[in-house]
């Protein structure tokens, strides 16, 4: 298990920071993880799909609700938080506010051609060092370099 270091809420104050629950989409090819990584609406940068809060949803299921509106997934989010990340989320109507984004591991089962915002973004497969080196977010960045889903091998000695 990874150490959460301290986050960074570039000066926001506590009760203006909103939760947001993000997926980590990947698979595994050739015995190398691959992370999907897709484009903000906006600002063209890379990001990992992430939304509010959906009323009687786990975050888990929030964040693989997002993985397929935003990127087409279908796959498996396991119910475990890899950690959080904080990043400037900016609104059309509103200035830029904090936010912190709790991160759920997506396992991408397939990637669906149409889904709901298919003409407003892209989406590509990196490897996780790759991935860490495109995102913004150095919190982001470092729970990507430290995520490995690999099963670990467990060495046991045969029993006499």
């Amino acid at each position: 298990m990874i150490k959460q270091p301290p986050l960074s809420l570039n000066g926001a104050r506590k009760g203006e920071v909103r939760t947001q629950f993000a997926a980590l989409c990947y698979r595994i090819r050739q015995g190398k993880v691959q992370i999907l990584l897709v484009t903000s609406r906006r600002s063209k940068r890379w990001i990992m799909p992430k939304g509010w809060p959906i009323d009687g949803k786990t975050p888990s299921q929030t964040a693989l609700i997002e993985a397929w509106e935003e990127a087409g997934v279908t796959g498996k989010a396991k119910e475990v938080c890899l950690g959080v990340y904080a990043y400037g989320k900016s609104h059309e109507d509103a200035d830029d506010f904090a936010c912190i984004a709790m991160l759920y591991p997506v396992e991408v089962k397939s990637l669906a051609k149409k889904f709901p915002e298919a003409g407003q973004r892209r989406r590509r497969w990196v490897s996780r060092k790759k991935a860490a080196r495109l995102v913004a977010e150095p919190d982001l960045a470092r729970l990507i370099r430290a995520f490995d889903p690999k099963p670990k091998s467990t060495s046991k000695k045969p029993e006499a």
